[in-house]
């Protein structure tokens, strides 16, 4: 298969942990350089001596929550390299209350990074790219972007949203070549559950207890196959389950 992004500058959001980290890894094994961005320094260092040990890369670390729109923007005017491609992937689910009991805290959380850390990282990009004509923008969506369910009102709402910015910001840059592109996961074992249940990990390893969910590994190869079509070629979502889900509350279980 051609690479077509080797050489390219890669931001990658929420790169610390699980899909992001991910999607890191498998662009750097194409020869993407790379700006790792999350809120743990000390992760994001780590992986930035792993990646450069064993690929002729450069990686750049951006060690700001995506919440923070100042910190961002001085990040970004800082940063010489044009970026070639942008994975807002920071995200997060937190609780599973029903709206009627759920706690306004996780609401900010999830409003706050799931969302507007998805449109602060477009708005500061997303003019560079425009401005030379290429580009391209991968969102980290979700299922519950396209089905709710019960006890996932907010977090629903803001993948909803995700789809919502996703479609728009596509028309926005239409006459461009700049691309944008959706992914949109269902059951993915990473940290996420874990995050969901405020550390309860019994709780969160009943979300995966007997199927065989999707992994990290999975949902990055498809943002990496994205990445790597032909300039010409738009993917715009992609709807991903483990063979046990059939729908954002449809899962069968060895022992059903």
């Amino acid at each position: 298969m051609k690479n077509r992004i080797e050489g390219k500058w890669t931001l990658i959001t929420g790169a610390t942990a699980g899909i992001g980290k991910a999607i890191a890894k498998i662009f750097a094994e194409s020869g993407s350089n790379l700006v790792i961005n999350g809120r743990r320094e000390n992760r994001l260092q780590e992986l930035k001596r792993q990646l450069e040990k064993h690929h002729d890369i450069k990686v750049a670390l951006a060690p700001f929550d995506v919440r923070d729109r100042e910190a961002a923007k001085q990040f970004l005017d800082s940063f010489s390299e044009p970026i070639d491609i942008l994975v807002n992937n920071a995200g997060l689910a937190k609780g599973v209350d029903a709206v009627f009991d759920a706690e306004y805290d996780d609401w900010d959380t999830m409003v706050d990074t799931n969302i507007k850390g998805v449109l602060n990282m477009t708005r500061l990009i997303s003019p560079q790219m425009k401005e030379r004509n290429r580009g391209h923008i991968i969102n980290v969506g979700s299922i519950a972007g396209h089905e709710s369910y019960p006890g996932g009102s907010v977090y629903c709402a803001s993948k909803h949203a995700v789809k919502g910015f996703t479609e728009a910001t596509k028309k926005d840059l239409h006459g461009t070549d700049v691309r944008v592109s959706m992914v949109s996961p269902g059951l993915v074992e990473t940290e996420f559950s874990e995050v969901r249940f405020k550390g309860d990990k019994d709780r969160a390893e009943e979300v995966y207890e007997d199927i065989k969910p999707l992994v990290a590994e999975d949902i990055a190869e498809i943002v990496h196959f994205m990445a790597n079509r032909p300039s010409h070629v738009n993917i715009m979502d992609t709807v991903v389950f483990p063979v046990a889900q059939s729908s954002s509350t449809m899962v069968h279980r060895d022992n059903d």
